[in-house]
Parts: C-alpha cells; structure tokens; sequence
C-alpha cells in the first residue's frame, strides 16, 4: 500500500512530505496541495507547499553534495543506481498504486511504468561507464602549420545541480529518465514533481533514498509552480534544465538563463496510409497508438491523413477495434480511463464541439461522464478544424482523407509541432523519401509513434523541443567537455615499428 510499510516516513498523517538532506520534512508554510483523483474527482492525496527559502536551502545543499559525488568512482555511481533499479522494482506495487490512483493509468500499464523505469536505472548505470570511462587523445599536427608540440586529453566532467521536471503521464519513468543520467554523470539533481503524479514520484525517490545516495544528492520538492515554478527555472544554482511537458517548456526557454535546455513538449503526430499499406496493420497501430492511456501520450497518433482510395475501408476497420476498448476506471485495468483533470475534459470537449460546428463526420457517439470520455474517431476532418493542428491529449482521433502523398507530406509539416510521424506503406524507398521529407524528429516506418526503447534518441523539431533524450544523448547532454593540454618543449613523434626518437 502507498504510504504504509517501507513508506510510512515519507507520510506525515494525511500529507506526503518533501525530500532534502537525505530527510523527509514538513514545509514551514504550514500549506499543502491537493492531489484530485481523475475517476472520483474527489481529493485522494495531499503534498507540501515547499516555500521559497526552502527551495534556496535544497539548491545549496545540492551544490555542496554535488562536489563530493564528482569524486566519486564511476563504478562506486553505479553500483548505486543498480541498488535503487532493484529497490524501485521489488516496490512497483505501491508506486503502481499511486499511478492508478493520481493520473488514473490503467493498472498493467502502471506496473509496466514502474519496471520500465527500474530497467531504465540500470540500463543507465551501465551506459555511463562505458561512455564517461572514454575520453580522447588529440595532436597537434593534423591541424596545418603545427608541429606535434601539443597533446590534448579530453574528458566529460559534470554540469553540476539539474533541475528536472517531468510530466503527469509518465510521473516516474520520465522522472528517472532525468535523474539516473544526471547522477551517473556526477550531477546532483532537484527533481520538482507534476502535482497530478507527485506522490508517485516521491514514492520512486524514497527508492534513490533506500539505496544510500550520499545526503543532499537528490531533493524532491512538492508546490505550486505559480509559488516556486519560475524561481527554480530561473534559480542562480540551477546549471541546466531538463523538461517535459507542454507550453510551460517554451516559458522556461525564455526565462532561463545560460544553462543547458533538454526540452520534450509534445507533438501532433501525423499517420500518414498510402494505399499499399496493410490496413489491418494500421489500424492496429491506430488503436494502440492513438487510444492507450487514452490517448495522453506525447507520442500519440493525434492525426490520420490516408489516401482517399483506401479512407473508407482504414475508418471501418478502426470503428471495429474501437467498439472492443473498455471504458471505465483504471483499477479495472480498462482501455479507456478517465483524462487527468476536469479541464483537460473541458479542453478535449471544446476540440468536439468546434469539430461538429465545421462538419466533421462522428463515427461514435461522442459521450463524457465527468473525467472520462469514450474514443471517439473523427472522419472527413478538414484544416480549418482546431482539431486538425490542436493536441487534444485524450481519446479523440481527426483523420483528414489526402489525394496525394505530398498532400500528407504538407499537412504535417504545416504543424508548429515536430515530435515523431509514421508511415505506412510495403514500398520502402516510399517511405523512406516520405520520412526524410517529414519535419519532425523521428519517423516510424510501419509502426505507431513511441518514445522508447528508451535507449533510443528521442527529439522534436520545431515547437517539440530543444535537444534530444535518449540514455547516452542525456548522459552527454549532462556533461560538459574539459581539456588538459601537454605541452612539449620540442616536436615528438611515434616512429613506428623499430624506430625510436632522437632524444
């Protein structure tokens, strides 16, 4: 259970406390932030108001613990993070709970997150020795007009405090994503939780907390981002930023100073169907890409632009898959749970109305008890539609019908976002020129969107992000290059086999 057993410290009575100096303590502002459950709406948990003060405290307690961590072995780091992988997934029952319960995840899928994340820490560990175990040896004389006078020896050192910000739908995964690179790379790291998923991440950092990571490392502090928000983005002790989310990442962008960004802030990603595709296969791809964890996924089919000659028979087959989802609360494991608040409903609601005002044809019954709505597939969407360049973050699903692959081709790039694409066609020199021409960071060839394996790059274009993820893109991106230069007083040079230098 959450906040019972091996958890019980991290609970104070009815209110989850807040991490710093390897502690679990109260705020002084005597305030807390309600955490609202999705399918009852009522309050189901409740997180310290973390003052101002309290965040200049955990910043240079931070700093401090950062210079020791820098000292210590590669190896020593990452026998840490392996201890806190294993911890993570010996607990995925409560931390899993508290998914279902503040984001309503469905519970498999809650499970999956909690192991994924263990695997992520370990997978992590490992990398960053064998990348930052690496530096490089350069000489003087590949560069004209030089001698080999010069030696220079290359290596990554850390960036110092991360500040790291993960988003509700993936409140663990993609908080570890964030912390274990920053940790093996020598970092310490102020993770600042989304509300809806705060409880879940405290959950995860008590496991950084069992395995015995020196006090001050990691922090976790709970608020309202209008009280604490801008002050930590903009922090003097923050050395660089790593964020996902949505428009908030663009404020940021332009508010931070001179540190380091790693920005992922959702897309509109396009499905492109030609007429060769396998329409079984993208309709499968349809349903899980645009409809798992109803459709609140970054990654998510958010708009199908098919090839008028096989639109009819695609709409068909997804309208069949789509009667099968069970709707319902996530304790039940249902395909379609509630959205994460009342105004993301609100929000999803207003793409429905303003997509009916214009004409689009409903191929379910549009319908919504509170948080929760059913899927609903849109046909004969047109771009004057919000729906066709809004992300809708819920279960809705526009498909515009195209004449032409160029056609697919502009609508997607026309998007101010640049997360991923797919393509779905038997001809691979097709969709390879379709992917080179789409703008957007990665393109999946005869499959759904997705982020992971999480060892893969993931970036956006334009308006998605700045910078790419991915373990070994994060473990570099939280580094920096330090040189140190030899300097010989004459020119040397290796003489190969038998020869030897005259000294």
């Amino acid at each position: 259970m959450a906040g019972t057993g091996l958890f019980a410290e991290i609970l104070d009575g009815d209110v989850y406390k807040y991490y710093a100096d390897g502690e679990w303590k109260k705020s002084s502002s005597a305030k807390t932030v309600a955490i609202i459950n999705p399918t009852t709406r009522k309050t189901q948990f409740k997180v310290q108001a973390c003052t101002q003060e309290e965040v200049n405290k955990v910043m240079e307690s931070a700093k401090t613990a950062q210079k020791s961590w820098a000292k210590t072995p590669l190896w020593k780091r990452a026998e840490l993070l392996h201890k806190a992988a294993a911890i993570l997934k010996e607990h995925k029952a409560p931390i899993a709970e508290c998914l279902v319960k503040e984001i309503a995840k469905p519970a498999k899928d809650a499970v999956t997150e909690v192991v994924r994340s263990g695997d992520l820490v370990s997978y992590t560990a490992e990398e960053g020795v064998r990348i930052l175990g690496e530096g490089k040896f350069l000489v003087s004389d590949s560069f004209p007009g030089n001698e080999r006078t010069k030696y220079c020896l290359t290596s990554k050192i850390p960036l110092g405090v991360i500040l790291a910000i993960p988003p509700f739908n993936y409140p663990v995964n993609l908080a570890v994503s964030k912390i274990a690179p920053a940790l093996i790379a020598g970092n310490s790291l102020v993770l600042k939780p989304p509300t809806q998923g705060a409880v879940s991440a405290l959950h995860m950092v008590h496991c950084f907390h069992l395995a015995g990571f020196p006090k001050g490392l990691i922090s976790c502090v709970t608020g309202k981002g209008s009280e604490i928000g801008d002050f930590l983005t903009m922090h003097p002790g923050v050395n660089c930023i790593s964020f996902t989310g949505g428009d908030t990442g663009i404020a940021i962008s332009k508010k931070a100073g001179m540190v380091p960004l790693q920005m992922e802030l959702g897309g509109k990603d396009a499905c492109i169907v030609l007429e060769d595709a396998d329409l079984d296969l993208v309709a499968a791809n349809i349903i899980k890409g645009g409809f798992s964890y109803s459709g609140q996924r970054c990654t998510a089919v958010k708009v199908v632009l098919v090839m008028e000659s096989v639109a009819d028979v695609l709409v068909d087959k997804v309208k069949a898959k789509i009667a099968k989802l069970t709707v319902g609360p996530p304790e039940d494991d249902c395909d379609i749970t509630p959205v994460v608040s009342e105004s993301s409903a609100n929000f999803i609601e207003g793409l429905v109305k303003d997509a009916k005002e214009k004409g689009a044809i409903f191929c379910q019954e549009y319908k919504r008890d509170g948080n929760l709505i059913w899927p609903l597939l849109l046909d004969n969407v047109r771009p004057d539609m919000r729906i066709a360049w809004e992300e809708p973050f819920g279960p809705v699903l526009p498909v515009i019908r195209i004449d032409s692959i160029e056609e697919g081709i502009h609508h997607c790039n026309a998007s101010n976002f640049g997360l991923q694409g797919c393509v779905f066609t038997k001809d691979v020199n097709k969709a390879i020129l379709i992917s080179d021409a789409m703008e957007t960071g990665t393109v999946q060839i005869n499959s759904a969107p997705a982020r992971g394996p999480d060892h893969f790059p993931f970036q956006g274009l334009k308006d998605s992000g700045i910078g790419s993820q991915g373990v070994t893109n994060s473990i570099n991106m939280m580094t920096k290059i330090k040189s140190t230069v030899i300097n010989l007083p004459t020119p040397s040079y290796t003489m190969g086999n038998g020869g030897h230098s005259k000294l």
